[in-house]
């Protein structure tokens, strides 16, 4: 029994490795660089720092309650 999860952990081991090892194989060699992207605005980062502003004011708002 134990000889069985041992091996079932070194395959996850050996799998694991094998991803990681991978990774550095994602880029290509290419002569000529990519363009740069245009400066993009959908409003994500604007409603992110809502999102921020009204989590501390509720925050500060418990801390006061407590």
């Amino acid at each position: 029994m134990m000889s069985s999860i041992k091996v079932h952990v070194v395959q996850v081991i050996v799998a694991l490795l094998f991803a990681v090892s991978q990774l550095g194989y994602g880029q290509t060699m290419d002569s000529s660089p990519a363009p740069a992207p245009g400066p993009s605005n959908d409003g994500a980062a604007i409603d992110q720092g809502i999102a921020y502003m009204l989590l501390l004011i509720a925050l500060a708002i418990t801390y006061l309650i407590h």
